[in-house]
């Protein structure tokens, strides 16, 4: 990691048109749609941008996109990266770098995960309030990570609460059920065992996926406000576990997704 490195990115982006953006997104698992709401004034292809790395994911399409949404300038993550594709914390987390650097004042992250919480359903929103790192590391376990930021990042509160109190304002507002939970990140890309789902409600995780917290740690590094939600895409009940269809869990993240836009879209206006 260099600085030299984000000043190359960050100057090939803004040549292109990425120009102050305000607001940054990263749009997960089957949850791409946003984008249609959005004046587009450019985009690029991650394969296309200086020291990116590049989505191998099928159902993450690896777009950079900058446009206008509720009278605001957003860059938008479509297709985000992870462990399990073989990068390290450190390329997961660059385009989050990047996007600190082009200006923004604030991420918005979405994903699709697991629901451990029983008193949740799959189709169910949650506003993550707090995370357990499972990863097996840090992004910030770097040489130079000092001239980026302050080593030890202080994590009292990850998820800003602002953000979260503004978000439940406008869930309620909008009558849409917005859970509050507890997120663990693991590696993946295998999903649990039945121990290991009994093991994630044993430590307090109500739902479980493979990203967001390594942005959100960096987010935090850079000191930018970051706000995450999970779209609750499948029920990992140890005693009436069933093989999981990740085609369904894309379909269904695709369902819950209008009320995570009208979310987003009314969180950004104000």
């Amino acid at each position: 990691m260099t600085i030299e490195k984000i000043k190359e990115t960050s100057k090939f982006l803004i040549q292109k048109g990425f120009h102050f953006p305000e607001i940054g997104i990263v749009l997960g698992t089957g949850l791409g749609q946003l984008v249609n709401h959005i004046k587009i004034e450019c985009e690029v292809d991650y394969a296309d941008i200086p020291n990116f790395p590049v989505s191998t994911v099928e159902f993450h399409s690896g777009k950079l996109i900058f446009g206008t949404l509720e009278n605001k300038k957003v860059v938008v993550m479509q297709g985000r990266f992870h462990l399990y594709e073989g990068y390290s914390l450190q390329e997961i987390t660059f385009p989050i770098r990047i996007l600190k650097a082009l200006g923004i004042q604030k991420l918005l992250i979405s994903n699709a995960a697991g629901v451990i919480n029983l008193n949740f359903k799959k189709g169910d929103i949650m506003l993550i309030e707090d995370h357990i790192n499972l990863q097996g590391g840090s992004p910030l376990a770097f040489k130079n990570v000092s001239e980026f930021g302050e080593r030890f990042t202080d994590m009292s509160e990850p998820y800003n609460l602002n953000l979260r109190n503004s978000i439940l304002e406008i869930a309620k507002k909008e009558d849409i059920t917005l859970h509050k939970g507890i997120y663990a990140a693991v590696v993946g890309p295998q999903l649990e065992t039945k121990a290991e789902y009994r093991y994630l409600k044993t430590i307090g995780a109500d739902a479980v996926g493979m990203s967001t917290v390594p942005e959100v740690i960096v987010a935090n590094h850079l000191g930018l406000p970051v706000l995450a939600v999970s779209v609750l895409t499948d029920e990992c009940n140890p005693d009436d576990l069933k093989p999981v269809n990740i085609q369904e869990i894309i379909a269904l993240a695709g369902q819950a997704e209008p009320q995570m836009i009208a979310l987003f879209k009314e969180l950004i206006k104000l």
